[in-house]
């Protein structure tokens, strides 16, 4: 037995290591699938012969440009036929991708266009004068910025002589991609929402996406020729790793600039999408559709939701309009979704209401996850008794390689062996995971991550507060949005649309909070404010 431990000599060669990449897909496709529906946008195709073509040529054009091995490339795009086209073409060239939240502040996207030195941007129009203020704020080197452009009704024909266009053509279809030489290379840069201050860069690696592509096909269940539709923006998470895995399957990327239930219904009753992910918020959108949005469909379509635990109520409704949704867990950190709620037959005599309270929970770890878990702060294990509460860790080949520039973090975030989510949770009797709690305050809403340090810094230079404490206050819209409780100064005097406005002019939209309370904060002895008697007070709106 000794050729199992290698003794004979035996070992790797080019015909049995290939290193593990995502890209591997779209090359295979490209002859495979050469004919099918690749992508779809408005009245625009493309064949996977065409994006594999297209693809080539713009990471030709990257290097063309300057762009080496190892450099950043980043986009501050909607999920247009581009940004699928760079979530290939940059790591075709050897670069890292950095897909930019378009919905950040003019500061943050600054200080990430600096920390992660990137070389290049592509930036759609209607997000050019942000893009353009940030590389003003710049402490580095500004990136060459590639304009992809939209026309007026916010539809851009593919093959149209534009910018973007015109970057592509100079770039040789017939490029040889660089592929990683080891499959712990990174592949893309993604932030977090910076829930102590500023944003963390993390590092993924081609090894982790590939794997997740397989592990999501399988957990999904997906057939070959699934026809996608791209609602989780590409700046989370690559959305979700979905892009790289459909070129496996031999699927249609249905692009969708804009979320709303009309161009969901739209998709599906003329597309024929058959899959989506998407935060709660999606399926509110979904439920609450004006009937002249609503468009009549025959199929099943199958739904991952993510980014906050979904109300059983939303669960229940949107289970009887045609959407069979699973409810996945994940972070920034993890590629997106590791855990998901898978269903036992036997729920199905259960009471509807039991049924969507299963269906919120988390769920149990996939199929590229050695093991995700809840702890206690001594690393053992909390019971399954559905009331313990810990920490959510885990481990497996979809964890990111660590944060850029930032050793501290990275060894806090692998402390004993797992990455620490610090998501507080339970697990429930035969191992189902649940949040209960977030730590450090995070507010997700809508799908999105807040951080109420970074909102209370804003807030702290309005010339009339003295002191204030953000908080998450329940929404039947986006799950939750930010409240915020304001001590004001002796003498002084504001109003709540004045504090709002305030915020505005400082934070992204999304941040800024939603409602204002005026009132004494509560404090321990030693001067700390009390934010779990302002939580309770806030589910009281």
């Amino acid at each position: 037995m000794g050729w199992m431990r290698d003794e004979t000599g035996l070992g790797k060669r080019a015909a049995n290591h290939v290193p593990l990449t995502p890209l591997s897909h779209l090359q295979r496709a490209a002859h495979v699938f050469a004919n099918r529906e690749a992508l779809i946008y408005g009245t625009a195709r493309l064949s996977y012969a065409q994006y594999y073509r297209r693809v080539s040529q713009l990471a030709s054009a990257l290097a063309k440009a300057g762009v080496q091995p190892g450099d950043v490339v980043a986009t501050i795009l909607p999920n247009i036929p581009a940004q699928s086209e760079a979530g290939f073409a940059v790591p075709a060239c050897g670069a890292v991708l950095n897909t930019i939240n378009i919905r950040l502040d003019v500061d943050t996207i600054a200080y990430i266009l600096d920390h992660g030195e990137a070389k290049v941007v592509l930036v759609d129009s209607q997000f050019l004068p942000q893009a353009m203020a940030a590389i003003d704020q710049m402490q580095g080197p500004a990136p060459l910025v590639i304009e992809v452009p939209d026309d007026e009704a916010g539809v851009h024909a593919i093959g149209s002589q534009q910018k973007y266009e015109d970057f592509l053509a100079s770039g040789d279809p017939d490029f040889a991609w660089i592929l990683p030489r080891d499959e712990w290379e990174s592949l893309a840069l993604n932030y977090t929402s910076g829930t102590t201050g500023r944003p963390k860069g993390v590092v993924y690696h081609h090894r982790g996406a590939y794997l997740m592509t397989m592990g999501t096909a399988m957990s999904w269940q997906m057939p070959s020729f699934v026809r996608y539709l791209q609602i989780v923006p590409l700046f989370h998470c690559n959305g979700w790793n979905h892009t790289w895995m459909l070129p496996a399957l031999g699927g249609t990327a249905i692009c969708c600039r804009d979320i709303t239930a009309q161009a969901i219904y739209d998709a599906i009753a003329d597309h024929g999408a058959t899959h989506f992910g998407g935060a709660p918020i999606v399926l509110n959108l979904l439920v609450n559709a004006k009937p002249d949005h609503r468009r009549a469909f025959t199929h099943v379509v199958e739904v991952f939701t993510a980014g906050a635990p979904p109300a059983p109520a939303t669960l229940a409704a949107i289970g009887k309009l045609g959407f069979d949704v699973k409810q996945v867990y994940g972070l920034t950190e993890t590629f997106g979704h590791v855990t998901e709620c898978i269903w036992d037959a036997a729920w199905d005599a259960l009471p509807e209401a039991e049924q969507a309270a299963i269906k919120a929970r988390q769920g149990v770890s996939m199929p590229m996850m050695e093991e995700v878990t809840v702890v206690h702060e001594d690393m053992t294990p909390v019971p399954w008794d559905a009331s313990t509460q810990g920490e959510i860790v885990m481990r497996g080949n979809a964890v990111m390689k660590g944060y850029l520039k930032n050793p501290e973090a990275t060894e806090k975030a692998f402390a004993g062996g797992y990455f620490h989510s610090e998501d507080l949770a339970v697990q429930h009797p035969g191992g189902m995971i649940q949040i209960s709690d977030r730590a450090k305050d995070i507010i997700i809403s809508g799908g999105e991550n807040i951080s109420s340090v970074e909102v209370e810094a804003a807030l702290m230079n309005h010339p009339a507060v003295n002191l204030c404490a953000v908080v998450a206050q329940p929404d039947e819209t986006w799950g939750e949005t930010p409240c915020a409780f304001v001590e004001l100064k002796d003498g002084a005097t504001a109003t709540e649309a004045q504090i709002i406005g305030f915020a505005r002019d400082r934070l992204a939209g999304f941040k800024c909070p939603k409602r204002v309370v005026f009132q004494d904060l509560p404090k321990t002895s030693t001067g700390k404010i009390q934010k779990f008697e302002l939580r309770l007070i806030a589910k009281t709106f």
